[in-house]
């Protein structure tokens, strides 16, 4: 085996191995969640007003009369073979819930980034370029807002301003009621699965719908981004292959687009994939004040329910997205700067 071959499998075994770690260590971490968190789980199951014999009997069934590290390998044993627990909320094993409401959040994250990344990005560009010029002071200025103002008044105000008020948005849930249930599900994403029966009529209402919590989402993103995008891109054209670009005669933007702007597509693509994974598993507030059947709407209605089953999954969950997040930007970095395979 060559060296260079050597040297790849070597960097694969080190990348599996360090994510075995993290797995691990994060089933860890959810299990000790649930032991020191203040809920009766068979209280919970049994009722208050079961006897002490039915309330053994769950107990001994849910193997929690056993010692702490039998409990832990039983909780591991389980995940191993898929079996995550019954949700109290549901009754439904909270894998299927899962499965059922995080498409509606994926919908929700990733028309937010497109919004975020698609503003922010040109944005932070722009006011590299025009640095303490007036338009770098008005993006400076919105996007201090975007980092400022609470998201949750944000979501209020734009409920009662632009669908209250104005009309040109829809209200809280993924589409109208009357519109409900008539498309079948096919990927859980209403948009796709509106399209893909050919129902425009249902399509429009979920963009209405989703448009408003998208943007409030998209814009507390845009503003991290631009800042970001703005630090990178002044750093970039300082550097004296700008300088010798400019002295050849390219203009302002074929050296910002054409020579500056890919020296920092490595660095927006951790950015962009961790602004990711905070929407996903950050869209708490936005779907609790638009009433959005998402991920983050599922999770606070189980802590408020002290659902241990759902929560400790629903942790778990949050770390395997950050963690295949990092994954698939690592594989990108590979594409978009070959020097990083080497």
């Amino acid at each position: 085996m060559s060296q260079y071959r050597r040297a790849k499998v070597m960097g694969f075994l080190q990348s599996a191995g360090s994510v075995a770690i993290t797995l691990f260590l994060l089933v860890t971490l959810t299990f000790f969640l649930g032991q020191v968190m203040p809920v009766d789980v068979v209280s919970k199951l049994v009722g208050p007003d079961a006897d002490f014999q039915t309330y053994e009997a769950v107990r001994q069934r849910l193997g929690l009369d056993e010692p702490l590290y039998v409990q832990f390998g039983l909780y591991v044993g389980r995940i191993f073979t898929g079996d995550f627990g019954t949700a109290l909320l549901t009754g439904h094993r909270v894998i299927d819930d899962i499965l059922r409401v995080f498409p509606a959040t994926i919908e929700l994250g990733t028309l937010a980034l497109l919004i975020g990344a698609g503003i922010g990005i040109p944005l932070g560009v722009l006011a590299a370029v025009r640095r303490d010029r007036m338009s770098d002071h008005i993006i400076r200025i919105v996007t201090l807002l975007g980092h400022s103002v609470p998201i949750f008044w944000l979501g209020m105000m734009g409920l009662l301003v632009f669908y209250s008020q104005l009309g040109l948005v829809g209200g809280s849930g993924r589409v109208a009621v009357f519109y409900e249930g008539l498309v079948p599900t096919v990927t859980g994403m209403l948009l796709i699965d509106s399209l893909l029966a050919g129902d425009m009529e249902v399509f429009g209402s979920a963009v209405r719908h989703i448009i408003l919590p998208a943007s409030v989402l998209g814009y507390a993103s845009m503003a991290s981004l631009c800042r970001l995008t703005r630090s990178f891109m002044i750093d970039q054209l300082g550097q004296e292959y700008v300088i010798s670009a400019r002295v050849k005669g390219l203009s302002t933007w074929q050296v910002v687009w054409g020579h500056a702007f890919p020296n920092i597509r490595v660095q927006l693509l951790t950015v962009v994939a961790l602004t990711y994974g905070s929407m996903l598993e950050g869209a708490l507030l936005i779907e609790t004040i638009f009433a959005w059947p998402g991920f983050g709407q599922y999770l606070t209605n189980n802590l408020l329910l002290g659902d241990m089953n759902a929560i400790m999954v629903c942790v778990l969950l949050v770390g395997v997205i950050f963690i295949t997040l990092n994954l698939i930007a690592d594989f990108l970095y590979t594409i978009f700067d070959p020097r990083t395979s080497r």
